[in-house]
């Protein structure tokens, strides 16, 4: 896989794939732009090099329909500030006019193209689609990690339209992250994994077993492991299709000698809500009626020293409801926790990239993936369709 600064780009005409889905609110203001920032310095480097540079993004989900309310104008709007230049937005993403907008672009120049998303042979990775797509420019990046296991016209199909291709910034650096902290660790590596459920983790917890040195579970996915080992989890969310699965894990971990830390105690309540009122207690004592909702005191202060011990740690997943106060201090621990750790450190997942900008601790690791279903994709083991199709 050649990155762009490998490529010939001055005076070409380069279409970077970038991911700008990025939330708004009801008056379509940008509420986190991190997306957008992380796709600078390669939207800078093609800028210098004197590329005529074109972006392309999908918003939200219209389902092939033009929504005014997922328009990427606000995007291209917001762009120029941080870029400080002008970023022309186009009225189309295909289509003669956007042709035109093209070819009287002059070098240094960034356009924007209008929501791939408007049309559902984008998803459907159309090659008619990419063809046209493709014929706007001489090379093509990409560098949207984010959108990089799915398979659609401008990640996948695209490529085999153009010649010239490569990896962005971004995706570069994503990639080597990665490949640091899975493909040849600092050990002990520790994997901390979290969320609601074990069955969109399962494929990564599985593969990771072939790597890591301990394992960390948290999140309401713990309930599930709680349960299976004969623990009454009251109203807590279980995945009871998952508990042979959850046992199997148990069984790898102990066949290969990992330690697998699980829960010891927990905040529990009878309902969601950030007014309800918890309780702190062991996990062999939960309460009828009730549910669990974060990990206690006991299993964060043993995690810590887990956590301390590490040299490398990969993170995907909240300790418990963390958006609501009084379930929130295992997280914001394990937040604590890892960005004080002497250790490389990978946190991946939106929810954990939430986690660590509610508690400003985003400088305090070593990175923070961009891309929830492509980071777990690789903890899958899983090749990403948008970086094989870049070629070796």
């Amino acid at each position: 896989m050649k990155t762009i600064k490998e490529l010939d780009i001055t005076g070409k005409r380069v279409f970077i794939r970038v991911d700008f889905n990025v939330p708004m609110d009801a008056a379509q203001c940008i509420t986190d732009d991190i997306r957008v920032r992380t796709s600078l310095p390669t939207i800078a480097y093609a800028v210098a090099q004197g590329a005529k540079v074109i972006l392309a993004s999908h918003l939200g989900r219209p389902k092939g329909k033009k929504v005014p309310e997922m328009s990427l104008a606000p995007v291209a709007k917001h762009l120029e500030g941080l870029l400080g230049q002008k970023v022309a937005m186009a009225p189309d993403c295909v289509g003669a006019e956007v042709e035109a907008m093209v070819s009287s672009m002059k070098e240094g120049e960034v356009l924007l193209l209008e929501n791939l998303r408007y049309y559902n042979e984008e998803q459907a990775n159309d090659a008619a689609f990419a063809g046209q797509l493709a014929a706007l420019c001489d090379v093509y990046i990409n560098d949207g990690f984010s959108v990089s296991h799915r398979v659609h016209a401008s990640v996948a199909a695209i490529t085999e339209k153009v010649t010239q291709k490569g990896a962005g910034l971004l995706l570069e650096k994503e990639i080597a992250f990665f490949n640091q902290a899975m493909g040849a660790p600092v050990r002990p590596l520790v994997a901390i994994i979290g969320g609601a459920k074990i069955s969109s983790k399962l494929g990564a917890l599985t593969n990771m077993l072939n790597v890591v040195d301990k394992v960390i579970v948290g999140g309401a996915m713990a309930s599930t492991f709680l349960k299976a080992q004969g623990l009454f989890m009251a109203n807590s969310l279980v995945e009871d299709d998952m508990l042979d699965s959850a046992l199997a894990v148990i069984s790898t971990c102990r066949e290969k000698g990992i330690p697998l830390y699980l829960p010891v105690d927990g905040v529990v309540a009878r309902e969601f809500s950030a007014e309800a009122d918890f309780d702190v207690v062991s996990v062999n004592a939960i309460p009828e009626g009730t549910m669990m909702l974060d990990i206690g005191p006991e299993t964060l202060a043993t995690y810590a020293l887990v956590v301390a011990e590490a040299k490398t740690i990969v993170w995907n997943g909240p300790m418990g409801a963390f958006e609501m106060a009084p379930f929130s201090q295992g997280t914001m621990g394990m937040v604590a926790a890892v960005a004080e750790a002497e250790a490389l450190t990978v946190v991946g997942g939106g929810d954990t990239d939430v986690a660590l900008h509610m508690a400003g601790a985003e400088e305090s690791v070593s990175y923070v993936s961009t891309g929830g279903g492509a980071f777990l994709t690789l903890m899958e083991g899983k090749p990403l369709s948008g970086v094989t199709c870049l070629g070796e």
